[in-house]
């Protein structure tokens, strides 16, 4: 019997996931967006896995230019997740007006200065999984690794501390 679509939403939004900032600096702009669905896949090589909407800008610009940069959020960064999250946003140095970030060597993609660990990335694959796709991306540098605070985790469609209390605001 085939599962429908919202009770496995529903299931999945009981497991709680890390929240990273994925953002990529083409010709034009800087696009960014919050992902959950990293994983570590490899220490040597340096590789991660992540998972973004096949139809989505941020896939299609980061297929483009091959770089990106991905920020491990903290529990104070709450509002920036929420507002790349967001529908419709603008630019991605729009949206970090009162946060400190930095332009990763290799990429050029924007890190949070005070994000708990960033990774400079290069795609090394795009792998078509149903409505998203898998970028599997190399880490070519670390330039943020400060793990300081609580991870930001995001679980039933919140966004709250490791302990599960409401996560705190930037």
């Amino acid at each position: 019997m085939p599962v429908d679509p919202p009770t496995f939403a529903e299931a999945l939004r009981q497991y709680a996931a890390g929240v990273c900032l994925l953002t990529v600096r083409d010709d034009i702009d800087d696009v960014g967006t919050t992902v959950s669905s990293v994983m570590s896949v490899s220490p040597a090589p340096p590789l991660v896995a992540v998972g973004l909407a096949a139809d989505g800008y941020p896939a299609e610009v980061l297929e483009q230019v091959g770089r990106c940069g991905l920020t491990v959020l903290a529990a104070r960064h709450a509002i920036v997740a929420s507002r790349f999250s967001s529908a419709g946003r603008p630019s991605a140095r729009h949206l970090l007006e009162s946060v400190p970030w930095r332009r990763a060597a290799g990429s050029g993609a924007i890190v949070l200065d005070d994000g708990l660990a960033a990774l400079d990335c290069r795609l090394a694959r795009l792998v078509a999984a149903g409505d998203h796709v898998l970028a599997l991306l190399e880490v070519d540098d670390v330039p943020v690794l400060t793990g300081d605070g609580s991870p930001l985790v995001r679980l039933r469609g919140r966004y709250v501390e490791a302990s599960g209390e409401p996560a705190g605001r930037q």
